[in-house]
């Protein structure tokens, strides 16, 4: 029966009456004998982890990879040819591969756990007409709960009792200031989270006041349990690098299988030994494998985490620093991310003038609170009303502690002359009407001159409009015109800002008795302020820059509709006309079909619930997009989870929502997300040009040993050559590619496509053509030379490729910008790397005890010479290659 009235009923919709009778509770409680009933029947009030993987199964999934069979299958074949320094690297490389991908995995389980810490301990309830503390996960449907202040609220439930309660409900709705409740009932059908006033939520916290609720639903039926149902059902799909890594490593396979077999059986059909040709084709088979990817990969990723961390953005999951280049939309919240996160006075009206805060300017001398208070024009007299009238203090430090609002009340009064120790001392608060959300009001009494008291009043512009009787304008005291006050406060609210009136009143004597009915009427209205989170100053900057890259940004926000869109074209989100705000009543009306049509068009949510946020993340990836999502409650775990970037605050993210992200933004600054997109841009690239490098150099090796048969040449490389050229010459300076800096084109150019191949944009092409170059080039040294003695030759075909890879190295640094324009310094590790590899490949040559070893044979200066002018065709081919194209691309930009 509770099952299936649960899930058919808005428990907010019922007045206290019906609550109780739909969950045949009543206000004396539940028996205890009833509770035990219910509990065997609904379970205990706890969250429920689905079954996890063992650790030892998580370990031994990280080989699953087909690139890492590859590896695995290289170093076997390796150590069978008698080549340990070999298989040991690769093996090496390969646990340290498995070890990473464990860790991260290891570490993606713990969003659970910090969800499950959320859980309230213990909960005072009323059983049997008598208050008593159980343990909370006892707690079952129908039971009465105590809340006071300090409490985290134990399960989802309709308020019966709220007296000036207060609830911090951020962890749920995003939102940072705590929600006034009261037991109303609210007949308005799909209010989200932040609207049900009446009601009190698993995981959230009572901040002040206190109240008594009748638990509706329980474990992983509340609000907090769907959320742990959502973020257990979301499997992270693999990152874009690893599927275009698994697509690379089966054609590498099969090309490398077929090359082999051609190479092995042409060189018996020359007549060469068998067992040379066996050796050589295994060789070149473990050297057409690029065993230093994974290294590569996992350097440029962890380089692109510590440098990310200088800009404020902590990686979680070190593939997510390459996928952040794949973005092509950031879902961003609003608060504190594209705002300060801090209340701020944009608009004041006093006097009959509606300005900007920042051209206010009080009358009297500057920082003198009495001499301001003593010219008492309109403008002052906000400014002491803004600042007396309040809460908000300064600490020790300096710095403003209170509610945001009135903090920004008070700033404001600062900023414009008012000493905090001069309110304090002239004009100490005498006594007090506390806010409360029925009259909406708050007053403050103060001394006044003459022995006079004065009292001032703060609130909603309509209370405060109602209950005053003049308007204060320079000239002196007027009529006031309620009607024209209240469209002057519609036409603030209109550019979606918060409104406040305010009004005074001078008394003889302070009055007594001190009531609202006695003391708030017959005021003089001094004007009205409003206020607003106001965006970031670089928030407008970073968008734009996202546009320029090709990436839609958007805006997810539980805030108001028009205080979202006015933020959103501030910064640049919302740029035309156009339906292209949604809020989450909207959403949850629209067939899913219609949202998918229209989701592209969108560019601010309002007012959505957890699972509306999941369905945006949805219907943009079954679109093809790869998507940024950030977030810092709970209920944006699933989603964070689900994006293929989660983004989490960490100044005011909750750990559920780190636990769930790939990032952190230790700034909550959405420029932060910018930064990191940059950084994963640059990291693709350098991974695409240690492949371009390391793919072009194996197949001038292929080119080099293939081809020599046809022309008539013998085997122009011996198998020890072979597997130097792939541990030094390939693999030294290909890990330095990884300290590429970005290029200047980076973020003007738009996300690679996410299904685009790493062989697109002419790669496929430039490692076909510099092969068969570096294959040419090496022959012709062979044929150059082969009267001379077999080692000799051998010794500058071997030279020639490790010197010409060399040169390939330096050109391709960048796709269209020349070296020499580039620096040589720009990238020094790479550039020690080059050096490195040139002195060792001349220790093979000139070092005695290593000719035996690598069977070469000193060279002269004439035969070094030749040697050098010939290695440097690569290098002068690539860069005619990047003149031409830069030359074709100011063709079309003209």
């Amino acid at each position: 029966m509770y099952e299936e009235i649960n899930k058919s009923i808005n428990w907010y919709g019922l007045d206290s009456k019906e609550v109780l009778e739909k969950l045949r509770s009543s206000d004396k409680g539940l028996a205890s004998k009833e509770a035990q009933n219910r509990l065997e029947r609904y379970g205990p009030n706890e969250l429920i982890e689905k079954k996890r993987k063992s650790v030892w199964m998580m370990f031994l999934d990280q080989f699953k990879d087909f690139m890492i069979m590859v590896l695995i299958a290289a170093a076997v074949v390796a150590g069978i040819i008698g080549e340990p320094a070999d298989t040991i690297a690769i093996a090496v490389i390969v646990l340290l591969n498995a070890v990473l991908g464990f860790v991260q995995e290891y570490r993606a389980e713990k969003a659970m756990a910090a969800l499950k810490m959320m859980a309230a301990p213990s909960a005072t309830v009323i059983r049997d007409g008598q208050a008593e503390t159980i343990p909370a996960q006892r707690l079952v449907p129908g039971d009465l709960v105590i809340l006071e202040a300090g409490n985290i609220v134990p399960a989802d439930m309709r308020l019966m009792e709220a007296i000036q309660l207060r609830i911090d409900e951020a962890a749920l709705t995003g939102e940072s200031v705590p929600v006034e409740k009261d037991t109303a009932c609210l007949r308005e059908p799909d209010l989200c989270i932040g609207d049900r006033r009446n009601m009190a939520y698993k995981g959230t916290l009572v901040t002040y006041g206190r109240g008594q609720g009748v638990i509706a639903t329980t474990g992983m039926r509340t609000e907090l349990g769907r959320i742990a149902a959502m973020l257990q059902d979301q499997d992270e799909g693999r990152t874009p690098l690893q599927k275009r890594l698994t697509s690379f490593g089966q054609k590498l396979a099969y090309a490398v299988l077929v090359i082999c077999v051609i190479v092995f059986l042409s060189g018996l059909l020359r007549g060469e030994p068998p067992l040379l040709m066996l050796l050589t084709a295994i060789a070149l088979a473990v050297a057409a494998i690029p065993e230093a990817l994974p290294a590569v990969i996992t350097i440029s990723l962890a380089l692109g985490a510590k440098k990310l961390v200088r800009q404020q953005a902590l990686i979680r999951k070190l593939p997510a620093v390459e996928t952040l280049g794949s973005v092509t939309y950031i879902c961003s919240d609003k608060t504190g991310t594209l705002t300060l996160n801090r209340m701020t006075v944009e608009k004041v009206y006093a006097g009959g003038r509606l300005q900007p805060s920042d051209e206010l300017t009080p009358s009297g001398r500057e920082k003198d609170a009495g001499d301001l208070l003593s010219c008492r024009t309109p403008c002052n007299l906000l400014l002491n009303a803004l600042a007396l009238c309040n809460d908000a203090r300064l600490d020790s430090s300096g710095a403003l502690i209170g509610d945001p609002t009135e903090t920004a009340l008070f700033d404001l009064a600062l900023k414009k002359g008012l000493l905090s120790e001069c309110i304090n001392q002239k004009f100490p608060r005498l006594a007090e009407i506390p806010f409360d959300s029925d009259r909406k009001l708050m007053t403050t009494f103060h001394p006044w001159k003459d022995g006079r008291i004065v009292s001032f009043t703060k609130g909603a512009v309509e209370e405060i409009a109602s209950r005053s009787e003049k308007l204060l304008m320079p000239q002196g005291q007027e009529a006031i015109d309620s009607l024209k006050i209240m469209e002057i406060a519609e036409r603030i609210a209109g550019e979606g800002l918060r409104t406040l009136g305010f009004g005074m009143r001078v008394w003889d004597a302070l009055p007594d008795p001190l009531t609202s009915e006695k003391t708030e009427t017959g005021m003089i209205l001094l004007g009205i302020v409003g206020m607003m989170d106001p965006p970031r100053p670089e928030a407008s900057e970073s968008v734009g820059m996202c546009r320029s890259a090709g990436i839609r940004p958007v805006m997810i926000t539980g805030d108001h509709p028009l205080t979202a869109e006015v933020i959103a074209r501030r910064v640049g989100i919302i740029r035309g006309p156009g339906h292209v705000v949604m809020t989450g009543r909207e959403l949850a009306q629209l067939p899913l079909e219609e949202f998918e049509d229209r989701v592209e068009k969108i560019r601010v949510y309002a007012r959505v619930a957890p699972e509306q946020k999941l369905k945006i993340v949805k219907a943009l990836q079954d679109k093809g997009h790869f998507v940024a999502m950030t977030g810092d409650g709970v209920n944006d775990a699933p989603s964070l989870k689900r994006a293929d970037i989660g983004v989490a605050m960490g100044i005011t993210g909750t750990d559920v929502a780190k636990e769930a992200s790939h990032m952190i933004l230790l700034d909550d600054n959405f420029a932060t997300i910018v930064k990191a997109v940059r950084e994963g841009r640059r990291i693709f690239d350098n991974i695409r040009k240690f492949i371009k490098y390391t793919m072009t150099s194996n197949s001038g090796e292929i080119c080099t040993i293939f081809l020599a048969p046809f022309i008539g040449l013998p085997i122009p490389l011996l198998p020890i050559h072979i597997l130097w050229i792939n541990l030094v010459t390939d693999g030294v300076p290909g890990l330095a590619l990884a300290a590429e800096p970005g290029e200047k084109d980076i973020m003007s150019r738009p996300p690679r496509h996410p299904k685009e191949s790493i062989f697109a944009k002419g790669l496929g092409i430039h490692i076909i053509w510099v092969g068969l170059l570096m294959g040419a080039v090496s022959i012709m040294t062979q044929a150059w030379f082969i009267d001379s003695s077999q080692t000799q030759w051998q010794t500058m075909v071997f030279t020639v490729l490790c010197l010409s890879q060399m040169g390939h190295v330096l050109a391709v640094r960048s796709e269209q910008e020349s070296f020499f324009k580039q620096g040589a310094l720009s990238n020094k590790p790479l550039l020690g790397a080059v050096v490195l590899t040139f002195v060792l490949q001349m220790a093979t040559i000139y070092v005695p005890f290593l000719n035996p070893i690598f069977k070469t044979a000193p060279l002269s200066a004439w035969e070094l010479m030749i040697t050098l002018m010939l290695s440097s065709v690569v290098f002068l081919a690539v860069e005619v290659e990047k003149a031409i194209k830069r030359s074709r691309n100011n063709g079309l930009r003209a």
